[in-house]
């Protein structure tokens, strides 16, 4: 399972995305790439301020937040197929 997290540098929402991926991360394997929006006209038009954006497998999965027991559930679901 391939993981996107859309961030930028002082993203307080972001910083917290971030941790939450670590928990997870120790139960549930997942590849995590994290894209700097702030260096990428395009990406700023899409996103802005409404960032964090975590993709699983190139699919929006959340915006803002999302708890642990919801992204394991995701990712389990995501997983089986």
């Amino acid at each position: 399972m391939h993981l996107t997290l859309y961030t930028r540098p002082g993203c307080h929402l972001c910083d917290d995305l971030k941790e939450t991926l670590l928990r997870v991360r120790r139960r549930q394997a997942f590849e995590l790439r994290e894209v700097d929006i702030s260096g990428d006209p395009a990406l700023e038009r899409r996103y802005g301020h409404d960032i964090p954006v975590l993709l699983l497998d190139g699919v929006e999965t959340a915006r803002h937040r999302i708890d642990e027991a919801d992204l394991i559930r995701r990712l389990t679901r995501a997983q089986a197929g």
